[in-house]
């Protein structure tokens, strides 16, 4: 099969991941309630399990990665998610469902920095931030094919959506192997990639990156905080629409019909705000798109606190639109200004897997006592203490964007001709 161009592949990827992933997501959490009877902590422990296996092994990945092959990195990763779903789906049971999930852990991080480390060496930092917004608009559209699909066969069985998404990323894996090219990337010389040695030096050059910038260390603090907050959001989510808020009748219909109706009318508002804002911003300076991301920061902090205070369903069903819209727009635009900040191609997925690896341990410290503080107050208490992580997380984007700024000023009067 022919190499296809990268940015036709990042578009199949967006496409074709978010289906599968949107077909497997629906439907999990309503699985983990109903059908096998988790509580609040349990939600919380299954993310934590993922997490902590994402936190282990997420630089050493990255560092594969960057010596070996980008594109094999990819393929491994997928093949072991997608093992990872079938566990889940397989076995209706809390031991069975936290191993599939450290499974399912472990290979993200064989895709989470090369992916995007990829990406931006194949289509070029000019490049990045417009096929990063146009391949999420992708994503959005396929999105709601994968949310329809799931709910449809989740009224058959609960599980087949999951199943079948582990088989589909499996596949996914071939795609990327006979389609990805990589030009971009060159790796380390045969004789040094098993080399420990090699590879050492190359996570110590991407912690060095890190310290010598400023901005990537605020921007550790804000992946942090961001995952204290996402990790409890997404795992008590439907739960608090279960437990706490109550949703009506549809008609006779199972209520993960509800979710599936939710998560498309989100998606669909998503391309509608996505779509102006991103022929405004592609192509933008860096500290327009930090500019950008403070204010859906602010949305998302603003919604989530309306999530979780909501005691109609109207109400709560506007604020996890206000949070699904930021989280959405937020995702391309922040991973584009990411990349950015990151000179040294060499040491890309490494870099990328560190910031990784702060989200996960914000995930894996904040998630657990935020569970334990839903097991033994309420689920809407636990909300909107996840909700208080997120100030540090703006102050930490603001004062990331502010650096990101200073580090502009400085290049622009050093390259100015005498």
């Amino acid at each position: 099969m022919r190499r296809l161009p990268a940015s036709t592949v990042w578009y199949g990827y967006e496409a074709a991941a978010s289906f599968l992933w949107a077909m497997v997501f629906t439907v999990t959490a309503y699985y983990f309630v109903t059908e096998v009877g988790m509580s609040p902590l349990e939600l919380v422990l299954v993310g934590t399990v993922m997490e902590l296996s994402v936190f282990v092994f997420e630089v050493p990945t990255g560092i594969v990665a960057d010596t070996t092959s980008r594109r094999l990195s990819i393929v491994i990763g997928n093949v072991v998610m997608g093992l990872g779903f079938i566990v889940v789906g397989g076995f209706p049971a809390v031991w069975p469902i936290l191993v599939g999930y450290a499974v399912w852990g472990f290979g993200y991080t064989f895709t989470s920095g090369a992916m995007d480390a990829w990406l931006a060496d194949e289509v070029g930092e000019a490049r990045l931030t417009g096929v990063y917004l146009r391949g999420a608009q992708v994503g959005r559209v396929f999105t709601i094919a994968g949310i329809a699909v799931g709910v449809g066969l989740a009224l058959v069985d609960i599980r087949l959506p999951i199943v079948l998404g582990g088989i589909g990323t499996i596949a996914l894996a071939a795609f990327y192997a006979l389609a990805m090219p990589e030009t971009g990337f060159r790796p380390a010389p045969r004789g040094e990639r098993s080399s420990f040695g090699h590879m050492a030096a190359t996570g110590r050059d991407g912690l060095r990156l890190v310290r010598s910038r400023p901005a990537l260390l605020a921007i550790l603090g804000i992946a942090a905080f961001a995952g204290m907050w996402s990790e409890s959001y997404d795992r008590l989510w439907q739960a608090h629409l279960i437990e706490d808020v109550g949703l009506p009748s549809l008609g006779g219909l199972d209520p993960v019909v509800w979710f599936g109706i939710l998560g498309i009318v989100g998606t669909l508002l998503s391309i509608v705000v996505a779509a102006p804002l991103g022929r405004r911003l592609e192509g933008a300076s860096p500290e327009a798109v930090a500019q950008t991301l403070s204010l859906l920061y602010a949305v998302l902090a603003v919604s989530s606190f309306v999530f979780a205070l909501a005691g109609s369903l109207w109400l709560a069903v506007l604020g996890s639109y206000g949070i699904f819209i930021a989280r959405q727009v937020g995702s391309p635009l922040f991973m584009s200004w990411l990349n950015r900040s990151i000179d040294d191609s060499s040491v890309r997925a490494t870099t990328l897997s560190i910031v990784n690896q702060a989200d996960a341990v914000g995930q894996w410290t904040g998630g657990p006592a935020i569970g334990a503080l839903a097991t033994v107050t309420s689920i809407r208490v636990a909300l909107v203490a996840a909700t208080a992580c997120l100030v540090p997380a703006f102050a930490f984007l603001r004062r990331a964007a502010r650096l990101e700024a200073r580090v502009s000023l400085t290049d622009g009067v050093v390259e100015a001709p005498d």
